[in-house]
């Protein structure tokens, strides 16, 4: 007997497709850190990180704590004389409802961990006007994969307001066929790797 699938399969089947690609991208990320070209392409990437987010002039910025192979945009704005008097914050995500706040953050590393696990600030709560967002893979209009908790879309939603920058490497760009934007995905302003800012 034939059974017709039910609505939730597309949906699942999504989220299959998404995994995988995530996991592939994980992978390619972990053996580009590791690799002879990478200290050229993260000194790129800083460098085009710093001019981007000088144009911006912002007021107050979000950064992340990276965590696996992710770039380290904090360590490569540290030293940035353009960007050194701008207020900084980190994010801290809480597992209960999926919900992130950010908290401002002196640049210090981080003592404790957020509940995910992740380095974070116990400042005060604040909203960026700019914030910083590591990017497993993006695509050409400006979609990222992330981790696949939503933890950004959900917080860039409540916030139209602020600009979003995506952070990634040149090998994570996805073929618009590859990934079709879901409802809850929100477009970033742009994204910065090795090569410039897309």
């Amino acid at each position: 007997m034939n059974v017709a699938p039910g609505p939730g399969v597309p949906r699942a089947a999504a989220a299959s497709a998404r995994s995988a690609l995530r996991a592939t991208l994980l992978g390619e990320r972990d053996a580009f850190v590791a690799s002879a070209g990478f200290a050229a392409a993260a000194a790129a990437l800083a460098s085009h990180l710093r001019a981007a987010l000088a144009s911006l002039e912002p007021a107050c910025l979000g950064l992340y704590w990276p965590m696996r192979s992710e770039f380290n945009a904090a360590a490569a704005l540290a030293d940035d004389a353009t960007l050194a008097k701008v207020e900084r914050a980190l994010p801290y995500a809480r597992r209960a409802g999926r919900a992130m706040e950010f908290r401002r953050w002196d640049g210090a590393a981080p003592t404790r961990v957020d509940e995910c696990g992740i380095g974070a600030s116990e400042g005060a709560v604040v909203v960026p006007d700019v914030v910083v967002v590591p990017c497993v893979g993006f695509t050409p209009s400006g979609h990222r994969l992330g981790s696949g908790a939503g933890y950004y879309d959900r917080w860039l939603a409540a916030h139209p307001h602020v600009v979003a920058v995506g952070v990634a490497w040149d090998f994570a760009r996805i073929d618009e066929r590859a990934f079709a934007a879901a409802a809850h995905d929100v477009a970033l302003a742009f994204v910065v790797t090795e090569s410039g800012a897309r």
